[in-house]
C-alpha cells in the first residue's frame, strides 16, 4: 500500500510505517552518539504510555543510555479494513526489532493502561521475566477514561475556567491565524477532566504495584507536566488541564510523602514540543513555532529524544533535581528570560504576512508530519509498504 498523509484538523488519520521506523532509528542513534548514562540503581523500567512523544523518547532512553529492562504500556490501534495503524504502533515495532538486535530486554502491552486487565498483565509479566521495577514513567494524555471499577466513561476537556478564552491562533488546515475562543468548562467538565488526566489512575498503577510487590525499595516516579508562558495559562495551567495536572502533583507528592510506598515520585516540567496532545491545544502550535524559532536562533532547541537525556542526565547527577515547588523543570531553556522576552515581542507583532519570518512555522509543519511518519529523510515514499503490525510474544495486544 502507497501511503500519503490525510490530516483532519488537528491530526493525521493515516501513518508511514518507514518513516515512523526512521524516526525511532534517528532517537537512538542521538542516545547512543551522547553515550551511556551512569544509573546503576534503574534495571528495571515501566513505561505506562510508551508508543509517542516524551513516553517513548523516556523508554529509548532507558533502553539505550541505561541498558535497563523496560515494559512498555500503549493504547495503539493495528490496521484494518484499508487504514494504516496507529504511528505510536509503527514506533513500537521498530523500537523492539532495534532492542532485540542489540540484546536488550523490551516488551511492550499494547492496550487500555487504565483498565485492571492490563494493570493485572504487566505485574504477571514483571513477575515472569523481570522483578521489581526501578523506575516508573507515567505519560499519559487521553480524551477519555474508563473507570476500571465503576465502567463509567470520563472525558477530558481542554477550557478556560470561569471566563471565555479568546487567543491568537493557527488553522492547522491553512496555517494561517486566527483567533481561537473557548467557552469556559463546567464544574462537571472539570472533575471529568481530572478523573481522566489527574492523578487517578497513577495512584491505582502504584498501589497494584505495591501490593504485588513489584516496586524496589526508593523506586523512582516520574510524571509528565507542562507549565508554559503567560499567554498560555489561561488555556492550559489555570484552565481544566491544568486543574488536572495540579491533582497530578498533589498525589505524587503524597505517595511520595507516604511511607508503605517507599518512593520518590517527581513531576518533570517538559519544554513545549509538537506531539499530537499539544496540537490539540488552542494556541500552543502558534505559541511553539515562535518559540521553535527564537531557541533555535539560539541554539538551544531541543526535541523530545534530547529532553529525555537530559532529564535522565539530571537524575544521575543528583544536584538540584528540583524547585522550590518540587518539580523538575527541564522547561528551563525555554522559560529563560532572555527566550521568553523574544517570544513576547513577536506574539504582538505577528501575523500572516510575517508569521514566516517571526516564526518557524515550516519547522512545525515537518515536526507535525513527522508524527506520523511522512516527510522523513531518507524514505521512499513511492514504496508499497506493508501497514499491518505483526503481534509477537514481546509486542502484544490486550
Amino acid at each position: 500500500m502507497i501511503i500519503e498523509p490525510r490530516i483532519k484538523g488537528f491530526i493525521c488519520i493515516t501513518a508511514h510505517p518507514d518513516g515512523c521506523a526512521k524516526n525511532v532509528r534517528d532517537s537512538i542513534d542521538y542516545i547512543e552518539s551522547q553515550g551511556k548514562i551512569n544509573l546503576p540503581k534503574i534495571k528495571n523500567v515501566l513505561v505506562i504510555g510508551a508508543s509517542t512523544g516524551y513516553g517513548l523518547s523516556s523508554a529509548i532512553t532507558a533502553t539505550f543510555a541505561l541498558k535497563a529492562n523496560v515494559l512498555g504500556v500503549a493504547f495503539e490501534k493495528n490496521a484494518q479494513r484499508g487504514r494504516t495503524a496507529g504511528a505510536g504502533l509503527y514506533n513500537l515495532e521498530e523500537y523492539q526489532k532495534q532492542a532485540q538486535k542489540n540484546g536488550l530486554y523490551l516488551k511492550n502491552i499494547i492496550g487500555d493502561a487504565f483498565s485492571n486487565e492490563v494493570k493485572a498483565k504487566v505485574c504477571e509479566t514483571a513477575k515472569t521475566d523481570i522483578g521489581k521495577f526501578d523506575m516508573v514513567i507515567y505519560s499519559i494524555a487521553a480524551p477519555s477514561r474508563i473507570d476500571p471499577n465503576t465502567n463509567e466513561r470520563y472525558a477530558s476537556v481542554i477550557k478556560p475556567i470561569g471566563k471565555e478564552y479568546k487567543s491568537k491562533g493557527i488553522d492547522l488546515n491553512s496555517y494561517k491565524i486566527i483567533e481561537t475562543a473557548a467557552q469556559p468548562a463546567t464544574d462537571e467538565e472539570i472533575e471529568n477532566t481530572k478523573k481522566v488526566m489527574g492523578g487517578e489512575d497513577l495512584e491505582l498503577w502504584i498501589d497494584m504495584l505495591k501490593k504485588q510487590d513489584l516496586l524496589s525499595d526508593g523506586a523512582v516516579v516520574v510524571s509528565y507536566s507542562y507549565i508554559g508562558p503567560s499567554v498560555t495559562h489561561d488555556i492550559y495551567l489555570n484552565g481544566s488541564i491544568g486543574m488536572a495536572k495540579n491533582h497530578l502533583k498533589e498525589t505524587s507528592d503524597r505517595l511520595s510523602s507516604d511511607k508503605n510506598y517507599n518512593i520518590k515520585s517527581y513531576v518533570s516540567v517538559n519544554k513545549a514540543v509538537v506531539t499530537q496532545a499539544s496540537s490539540a491545544i488552542p494556541t500552543l502550535p502558534l505559541y511553539i513555532s515562535i518559540l521553535f524559532k527564537v531557541m533555535k536562533e539560539k541554539n538551544i532547541h531541543e526535541n523530545c529524544i534530547e529532553q529525555a537525556y537530559r532529564l535522565f542526565k539530571k537524575f544521575a547527577s543528583g544536584e538540584n533535581l528540583t524547585d522550590e515547588n518540587g518539580f523538575i523543570r527541564i522547561d528551563d531553556w525555554e522559560m529563560r528570560d532572555d527566550v521568553q522576552c523574544e517570544v513576547t515581542d513577536r506574539w504582538e507583532k505577528i501575523d500572516d504576512g510575517n508569521i514566516n519570518i517571526l516564526s518557524d512555522l515550516e519547522g512545525y509543519k515537518s515536526d507535525f508530519l513527522k508524527l506520523f511518519g511522512f516527510g522523513v529523510d531518507g524514505v521512499d515514499y513511492s514504496k508499497d509498504v506493508e501497514i499491518e503490525v505483526e503481534e509477537t510474544e514481546n509486542l502484544f495486544f490486550i
